[in-house]
C-alpha cells in the first residue's frame, strides 16, 4: 500500500469520527452543542474535501 493510499484511507477515518462527533453532539444537544455542532459541520467539510482532492490525486496518477 502506497503512502497516498494510506493518507487517503486516514482522511476518510477522519471524516467518519469527526461526522460521528457531530451527530453524538446534536443528539445530545445543550451547550456543548451550542458552541460546537457548527465547528464540527466545517471540519466535516474540511476533510471531506481534503479527502476528495487526494483521491482525485491518487486517480491522476493511476492514470499517467
Amino acid at each position: 500500500m502506497s503512502i497516498l493510499s494510506v493518507v487517503i484511507v486516514v482522511a476518510m477515518l477522519l471524516t467518519i469520527i469527526v461526522l460521528g462527533a457531530g451527530i453524538w453532539s446534536m443528539a445530545h444537544g445543550g451547550e456543548f452543542d451550542e458552541k460546537h455542532s457548527e465547528q464540527f459541520m466545517f471540519a466535516r467539510i474540511g476533510l471531506q474535501a481534503v479527502t476528495l482532492i487526494l483521491l482525485f490525486v491518487a486517480i491522476y496518477l493511476a492514470s499517467t
